[in-house]
């Protein structure tokens, strides 16, 4: 399997050249150069596997011999039994009739990001185990992304590890999760902005190749395409655990980067019937008004109940429209110029209109996801965490003939003020976090700007 970059400028890649890479040299994104596509009956074939299993057969595709069959094995059942505490790994819960929830936080740091990240971690340490070189990972986070890669990359010998995070702009579980790790190869850094600037400071040091070579960079966040491929697996998971890997089923996904959504429209690619995938945002709703109009326009990053979706800049975005765009990289290349220099591009009718063939969208305020808390909570006694809510209620606003699954993609109790408002009830943290918010903190704070990043990892890495 090669990957090309989504601004047509990168060399084809192998996987694991694209993992350690984690960004394309010329600022773009990994994709594969072909999409692997699986038949009716080898997708019927998945109906009983073990989540590790499916893992295997969905991901060695991606991987096609960069990783012998043996060694992926061991690697996928370690990550998927080590760590989650449920035995499903991903386990579905009915709502209401149709209405189901993908329960994706019984990983260590409660949050959809440790299925991806417990991975990445160890395919780190796989590719690097024989060499003397460390990698340092730099990523940002909205609040989730931070402690699942630094729970996947904690202690690990070959990593050192760099995670921006918007000062004051995460709940105190999230930031508590990242903060109180106090590994020697763990550096949190608490940036005076926004999750926008993070993001963006953080593809600024990728485009200075010089640094980018001397401190060996590498990302986790969801423009690694590592991060994306495991996300894939619990697409085909859901539909097998609701015996319709041949009927197609509905998804409404919590979006802010388009990561876990893209995941699942590339399952689609690979042969998994899908009805359509929502994509459920809160205010921060540049990819719901993308989607009315074909208009991609930032406006200003607005804090809500649900911190993690509180983005303007959806990074995977681009390897959507790349796939639309017929892959031609010097076109994205001009819509992310003309982001940059005017805050807005937009895409032919045509190509919007095929988008809207797959995908439907909803934007929930604050005042919606208390309210779909405290109304799930009433009908089945089901605590939903805001991002959650914010799925739910996408869900039955775009509610087709094929039975919808919403992943919950954060643990209720990484949230606890919107459900008290909402509900009443605190949400309990589980007892391998019991004690988080008396635990040490160790964090540096930093000025708004790539230069003061640059300096700290420099500081560090000398």
């Amino acid at each position: 399997m090669k990957y090309i970059s989504t601004r047509g400028g990168h060399e084809v890649s192998s996987f694991r050249e694209v993992v350690l890479a984690g960004l394309a040299d010329d600022g773009g994104l990994f994709v594969p150069a072909s999409y692997p596509k699986f038949s009716a009956e080898k997708i019927q074939s998945f109906a009983n596997l073990s989540y590790s299993e499916l893992a295997f057969e969905v991901i060695s595709p991606f991987i096609d011999g960069d990783i012998p069959d043996e060694d992926l094995r061991k690697i996928l059942s370690e990550t998927y039994s080590e760590n989650f505490r449920h035995p499903k790994i991903a386990p579905l819960l009915k709502i209401a009739e149709g209405e189901y929830l993908l329960e994706l936080f019984h990983g260590p740091t409660l949050a959809f990001k440790d299925f991806a990240l417990q991975l990445l971690g160890r395919l780190f340490d796989y590719f690097l185990r024989d060499s003397d070189k460390k990698i340092s990972i730099l990523g940002a986070t909205s609040g989730d992304t931070g402690s699942a890669a630094i729970a996947g990359c904690a202690g690990r010998e070959h990593v050192e590890i760099y995670i921006l995070h918007p000062k004051g702009k995460v709940s105190e579980v999230q930031r508590r999760q990242m903060t109180t790790v106090l590994a020697d190869n763990v550096h949190n850094i608490a940036l005076d902005g926004n999750f926008d600037d993070c993001q963006n400071i953080v593809k600024e040091i990728f485009g200075d190749l010089e640094f980018k070579a001397q401190h060996n960079l590498s990302a986790v966040n969801s423009i690694n395409w590592g991060r994306i491929v495991a996300q894939i697996v619990y697409y085909f998971y859901t539909a097998a655990q609701l015996g319709r890997l041949d009927k197609p089923t509905a998804f409404s996904v919590p979006t802010g980067n388009f990561g876990d959504i893209l995941a699942g429209w590339i399952a689609h690619k690979m042969g998994l019937p899908i009805e359509k995938l929502v994509i459920a945002t809160n205010k921060n709703d540049i990819l719901h008004r993308f989607m009315q109009n074909g208009e991609y326009a930032k406006t200003k990053v607005e804090h809500s109940l649900s911190p993690s979706m509180d983005i303007q800049i959806s990074s995977n975005f681009e390897r959507l429209l790349f796939e639309y765009h017929g892959r031609d990289g010097d076109n994205i290349s001009a819509k992310i110029n003309e982001l940059k220099e005017q805050g807005a591009f937009k895409v032919e009718a045509g190509i919007l209109s095929k988008i809207k063939g797959i995908f439907a969208s909803s934007n929930v305020d604050d005042e919606e996801t208390i309210t779909t808390i405290s109304q799930i909570y009433k009908e089945s006694g089901e605590i939903l965490d805001p991002h959650t809510a914010i799925g739910v209620l996408a869900a039955r606003e775009n509610k087709g003939a094929a039975p919808v699954v919403t992943l919950a993609t954060a643990h209720p109790a990484k949230f606890p003020d919107a459900v008290v408002k909402a509900c009443g009830k605190h949400p309990e943290l589980p007892e391998h976090l019991a004690g988080l918010l008396h635990r040490e903190e160790k964090f540096a704070e930093c000025e708004n700007s790539a230069e003061a990043v640059r300096a700290i990892i420099s500081a560090k890495s000398s």
